[in-house]
Parts: structure tokens; sequence; C-alpha cells
């Protein structure tokens, strides 16, 4: 007999609570790969067994029928169960348990006849509203059964436009339970991910949004080009050299095809492809060689983000945008699944999803009074205040944040972590670098101003700082110890002293600059230099002052 994982036991009683003590539907919450079928199939087993019910449980892609009915059979053979599905040929309808497909039976709950608990997977694919699939048969069946109880199953309680799935006037009402992504992957549940970005980044700007996801063909025409689709390949194809399971998602079928064409002229790899259209016998064919290990890259377009189970995969590869956070939730967790050998999954975002919706264990909802844009506000990468969004300088310490425009037309995509918290230290070797006095604009003259310095690390790309003198507190203490570290002279009072000094000769120049980016947070800090030796110190008097249009660049 299966036994249950601690959460999973905890998932299962929270139900059980829940439906004793309440009258309304409650909603489990386990991450993708966190097992949610063995949760179900206990539910089964227990309503059969114990309480002679009559269970239905609802999916709406037949490998989730499969998995189910897998399950059912291991947790609890004694318990007969049908399956109800036109692409698994099968129509039961007389038994105590019915694995069914949504699409097979919304309007057949006549002929399933009355059910005393309903548990559906994949909960936040029913409707908030109007006359979908799932809402239709659900109301037919409470017609059957006014008494009719409903379980959601999900790992992403949201919808793209509308927010929470469980509300007070929907069909399902409360989250009874929830385990989280960073829980399972610390207690050794789920696989560790980690992530890079594209060197080669696409201007998403030029993006429309419609129904709250960008344009479909808007998308393949930009992730499409030569040059992306040539630079993606590549670099997964070097990423993945030491890889077992590659799955790459692509942004249509006009892009998939690119992709596995460049792959295979170009790199000498051969790359399965599925999409929508593709005949029901060949995708399986494909499927079961990428399973077997005979394909080591597959790349699919918008089949295979829920219910493809391939433990193997140890290489997500992102080479499309998404607005939706559950869309980008499921397409990474596909390489949550746990496989003998494997350390941790790696996804390639080219679509800049990590940034866009934030660690996929802190996942950021946009709220409807603020669609997609910005969030309301941003943590002060040197004192770790949370300012609003529009400040440009840290009330608390001086900081001042970088202009829009310097952030907008970095060549290179900083990397961002797939889980919160992660840390990712990148080494840079620094070309040029400039010294200037910045001051706040629009501030008045009298207030405080800073040194800024500009690492230039290739073409177009720089990291900058901002040394505060003339502030007090954390920010002067700050500024000190990076003088110290820099040069021979006395702490200079002022940013003007400080640039004077720079330009003089009197700071030693850094050829190399280490740099951590800490998921969630939206500024990447400099944590350590490569430093020239330092200099003697200068007679100040023999160099003159300092004027803005003589900084050499």
């Amino acid at each position: 007999m299966m036994q249950l994982r601690p959460y999973q036991r905890e998932c299962v009683d929270a139900v059980y609570q829940h439906l004793r003590t309440r009258d309304d539907n409650p909603c489990a919450v386990v991450p993708t790969a966190g097992g949610k079928t063995p949760i179900m199939a206990t539910i089964c087993k227990d309503a059969v067994g114990q309480w002679n019910g009559r269970v239905l449980v609802l999916a709406h892609v037949k490998e989730l029928l499969e998995q189910t009915a897998d399950k059912l059979r291991a947790v609890c053979p004694e318990v007969p169960f049908g399956i109800y599905s036109a692409g698994l040929k099968r129509r039961d309808t007389a038994h105590a348990v019915i694995v069914a497909g949504i699409q097979s039976v919304y309007k057949r709950a006549c002929e399933l006849d009355r059910f005393d608990l309903v548990l559906v997977d994949e909960a936040h694919l029913i409707a908030l509203e109007g006359e979908g699939m799932y809402r239709q048969f659900l109301a037919d069946a409470k017609v059957i059964n006014p008494d009719l109880r409903i379980v959601g199953f999900t790992a992403t309680p949201f919808r793209l436009k509308t927010g929470p799935i469980c509300t007070p006037e929907g069909i399902l009402n409360t989250i009874c339970f929830e385990v989280g992504v960073r829980q399972l992957i610390r207690d050794g549940f789920l696989c560790p991910l980690i992530t890079k970005a594209g060197l080669n980044k696409a201007d998403f700007a030029g993006l429309h949004v419609r129904g709250g996801e960008f344009i479909a063909d808007e998308i393949e025409a930009l992730m499409d080009h030569d040059r992306l689709v040539e630079a993606a390949c590549g670099e997964t194809v070097a990423y993945a050299r030491d890889r077992r399971g590659v799955l790459i998602f692509a942004s249509g079928v006009q892009h998939g095809e690119h992709i596995v064409r460049v792959l295979s002229e170009r790199h000498g790899v051969a790359c399965g492809f599925v999409t929508g259209e593709t005949p029901l016998k060949d995708r399986d064919a494909i499927l079961g060689r990428f399973r077997r290990g005979e394909l080591k890259y597959l790349c699919n377009v918008n089949v295979l983000t829920t219910g493809f189970d391939a433990p193997h995969i140890d290489c997500v590869a992102l080479v499309r945008p998404t607005m939706s956070p559950g869309l980008y939730y499921q397409m990474v967790g596909r390489g949550f699944r746990l496989h003998p050998g494997k350390q941790n999954c790696l996804v390639l975002d080219f679509g800049g999803n990590v940034l866009r919706h934030g660690p996929v264990d802190d996942i950021q909802i946009a709220t409807a009074d603020r669609s997609h844009g910005p969030a309301p506000a941003k943590e002060c990468p040197e004192c770790q205040a949370l300012i609003a969004a529009g400040c440009a300088t840290c009330p608390q310490c001086g900081y001042c944040f970088p202009p829009p425009e310097r952030q907008k037309h970095d060549a290179k995509a900083s990397e961002a972590g797939i889980l919160k918290g992660q840390v990712t230290i990148t080494h840079y070797r620094v070309e040029d670098i400039r010294y200037s006095v910045h001051a706040k604009r629009g501030a008045p003259q009298d207030a405080p101003r800073s040194m800024r310095v500009d690492y230039r690390l290739g073409w177009q790309e720089y990291q900058s700082e901002w040394i505060c003198f003339e502030h007090e507190g954390y920010a002067r203490q700050k500024a000190v110890a990076w003088w110290r570290c820099h040069s021979r002279d006395p702490i200079p009072e002022t940013a003007e002293r400080a640039v004077e000094i720079a330009l003089g000769g009197g700071v030693a120049a850094a050829r190399g600059i280490t740099v951590r980016t800490v998921a969630g947070d939206e500024f990447q800090r400099i944590v350590d230099y490569q430093l020239d030796p330092l200099p003697q110190a200068i007679d100040l008097d023999s160099f003159g002052s300092y004027h803005p249009d003589e900084i050499p660049f």
C-alpha cells in the first residue's frame, strides 16, 4: 500500500476537517510534482470504504486521468473504479469511483448518475463565471444531488485576469490546505531549480496584451527572429551538455519548427516536436521516446504544461514570454519531479518570465488595479528599505536609483534566481570606469550629492554604484568603507572632492567586479572588486578643480 508523505496526510486531514465543519467547498494547494494524485486516491478510498459514498474525479487531459487511475490501483486496489474518457476509449458509468475527462462528460451528468463527492484536478480551470464545461457539469450534478460536495486541487490558486480561484460566491470558496514549493524542496520532496537568463535578450516592450496575455502572433513574430532562435539554441545546447532531458517551450508552431531545425542543422541534435495538431498516435510515440531517453530534446507548443510526467527532465527552456503567472509556473514545474541521479533542474529563461513574475516560490500576481505594470514598491539595495516605486532616492539612506533609461537599454539580460532568496554571483571584467557627481533631479541646491561610479562591462552594458559622502548614517559609513579600500587619500567630505581625487588618479581602478543578485530583489549590488594597487596620495592643489564636461569616457 502506498504510504503518504507527511504533508499529503495533512492535506487529506484538512479536507476532511473542512467537509465536517463547513458547508462550502474547499480547495487544496499542492505544488506541481508534489503528489496531488495520491491525496485524491486516498480520499476516494476513504469515501467508498468508510462512508459508502460515490466519487467522481474530473480532469481535463488524458495524462491526468491515466495518472489517477494508476494511483487508484496502487492505493486502493479493492475499490472498483471506472474511466469515462473519449481519448482513452472508455465510457464506464456504474462504478463507485469514476475518473472522467471534463470534455467527455460535461453534458452527461444524468448519464453518470448521483455522486456524493467530486474531486477536480487542476481546479484553477473552473471558470469564475459564465457557462464553462466545469460549471455546466457541476450545476447539473447538484441538481441530481443537492448535497454534493466539491473539492478542488491545484498548484496555482489564481487566474490570469480575475485573481484568486476561491471566492465566497464561486464554486470553490476557501483554501483549506496549502504547502509551498520552498518547503517541499527543503524537505527533499521536490527537485531544486537553478536558472540562467538568455544572453541575447528580446525587447518585449512592443508586445500588446489582449485578454490578459500577450497576443500570440506578436509573440511568435518577435521570438522567431533568426538571431534569437540561433542564440537560444546555442545556449541551450551548451548549458544542457551534461543534462539528460531538455523540455523546450516554443512561442508558436512556426517558431517551434525553427528551433527544431536549428538544433538539427547547426548542432546535430535530434529534437522531438509536438503541438496541439500532432496526431495522437504520433504524439504518444514521441513522448514515449523522450521518456525512455531515446530523445534528449523535446520541443512543444502549448501541450505539455499540465499532466505531462517525465521525472528525468533536468532542463526546461522557456523560449516564450507569458503574462500568465499560472502558465509560467506550470512550465517551470515540469522540472520539479525527483529522479535518480538528478541533482537539480536548470531553467533557461529566454522570455523574461522570472523577472516578470518573480521567483517561482513567490510569484507576484498582478491585480486588476495595476494590470501587468510595475510593482507598487521597491527595495533599496543598500539598506533594504521598502519604498514607493517612483522614488529616485532612498529617503532612509540616500541611495540613488539608476534612471529608467539606463535599465531599459541594457543589452544583456541579468540573471534572476528561479527561487526566492536564491543568490547568483557573477564576475565581470571592467573595460572602463566613469566618475561623476550625482544630484537628485529637482532637489534643492544644498541637498546631499553622491559620487556616481559607472563600470562599463561590455557594449552598452553597465553596472553603477553611488558613494554617498555627503549623507549621514549608514550611507556615509558605506562611503567611508568604500574609500578606504580604494584610496590612500583622506576621506573626502563632498562628492565633488571625491571625483577630483578619482580623476587625478588617487583611486585604485577596478579591473573586475563581483555582482550579487538575490532572486526577488529588483537590483543587483557590487560585493567585491579586483583592484589595481592603491596609488599614492595625490596633491589636489596641483590638479585643479572638477568640471563635468572634462570627464574622459
